[in-house]
């Protein structure tokens, strides 16, 4: 995973530590090594122990940087989340006409669904682990990159680059494409047999583009 440490999110778990840099190369660390092993062995079936061991440091100096085995399956998922969010904002910014910002956002959004497959998965199976308070974040992450497309899609609205449909109509349109991202990774035992993922990005984006830019006639 790409490095996508913000004070904001290194805060959101307690330290022992006080250097900011230096629990941000830590953490990174030991979340490189626990990604590795929750995705072998599962979430339930992996010790802090052996996170330690995996991540080259002691346990007593893994529990200077985390409480427990639940905040580093939550720092997991926030920096799966900011990847894949930074990647869509990055489209955004590299475009910035018609209904090419949306393709684009689009096709970056599915290719790093495809290459973060088994990050995705692991989300998806272990956030039931994680205690309310920081299950609610994941899921409020989850809204956070479909509200992404929800501006960006509205601004095209404003231009005259997309219909002006009423407000639950783009969240809806905005939830599938990021149902359809998913998709990729749950069903890639079948897909993958029969699409590659331009494909897969191709007829996708056709469909978004094709049947979500029809006004509605009700």
């Amino acid at each position: 995973m790409k490095n996508t440490d913000t004070p904001e999110r290194i805060t959101d778990i307690p330290s022992q530590v006080k250097d900011p840099d230096l629990i941000g190369r830590r953490r990174r660390q030991i979340m490189d090594a626990a990604v590795r092993l929750f995705i072998e062995k599962g979430f339930h079936k992996t010790t802090t122990r052996e996170i330690a061991r995996e991540s080259g440091i002691s346990t007593g100096l893994l529990y200077e940087y985390v409480s427990s085995k639940e905040d580093v399956l939550y720092l997991v998922c926030d920096a799966i989340h900011a990847e894949v969010e930074a990647t869509v904002a990055e489209a955004v910014q590299r475009v910035s006409e018609g209904s090419n910002v949306l393709a684009a956002m689009i096709r970056e959004y599915f290719l790093v669904c495809d290459r973060m497959s088994d990050h995705i998965l692991l989300v998806y199976q272990e956030t039931k682990a994680l205690p309310d308070q920081w299950r609610r974040r994941v899921l409020e992450n989850e809204v956070k990159l479909t509200n992404i497309f929800v501006s960006t899609l509205e601004g095209l609205a404003r231009s005259g680059d997309f219909p002006r449909l009423p407000r639950k109509s783009i969240e809806l349109i905005a939830h599938n494409i990021t149902v359809l991202g998913h998709m990729w990774t749950f069903r890639r035992w079948f897909l993958s047999r029969h699409y590659s993922i331009e494909d897969y990005i191709k007829r996708q984006t056709d469909f978004i583009l094709g049947k979500s830019t029809k006004k509605e006639t009700q």
